[in-house]
């Protein structure tokens, strides 16, 4: 799930110039993005702490660790431990998401000041306003609410007999 940014992202892969194709459309898209989007004032509880709240560009729960093909943005990210990871992003204009995009590119995004990560069961995020998402890749229709809870096991998934130690 991606609220935000690289949900505005994934919408503009249409508007890039066709000989742009996979990265490297994503790319352009960001590019693109990174031009218009404003920032989002989110109120997020995680599990049964208290709510906090923030500014971001980006937010994103996953239990995968890279977005967009390439931007390892959440690591430590597994598929089987029950918890979502989740990446928040409070790039302010291009120089700062230039910044971020690079770290999260190079495997390094636990180490940008941009970038906070965290790992929840339970995920309750309102925003400020109504705003489009994605779920998997698919954009969603806008909302200013979305509630997430993890079902362990809910899903059966094969993992690599290396990956598993």
């Amino acid at each position: 799930m991606d609220i935000g940014f690289g949900a505005h992202g994934a919408r503009n892969v249409k508007r890039v110039p066709r000989f742009l194709t996979g990265f490297g459309a994503y790319l352009g898209a960001l590019a693109l993005t990174m031009v218009r989007y404003p920032l989002l004032r989110v109120r997020m509880q995680l599990d049964d702490a208290p709510p906090f709240e923030f500014t971001t560009a980006m937010t994103a729960a996953m239990n995968g660790t890279t977005f967009g093909g390439n931007f390892h943005v959440c690591p430590d990210a597994r598929p089987d431990d029950g918890r979502l990871d989740v990446g928040i992003v409070t790039a302010e204009g291009v120089g700062q998401w230039i910044r971020a995009l690079a770290r999260a590119a190079f495997g390094k995004a636990e180490k940008s000041p941009l970038i906070r990560m965290t790992v929840a069961r339970k995920i309750d995020v309102k925003l400020d306003k109504k705003t489009r998402y994605q779920l998997d890749g698919g954009d969603r229709p806008p909302t200013d609410r979305l509630k997430i809870k993890v079902h362990p096991g809910a899903v059966e998934i094969a993992v690599p007999h290396s990956a598993a130690q």
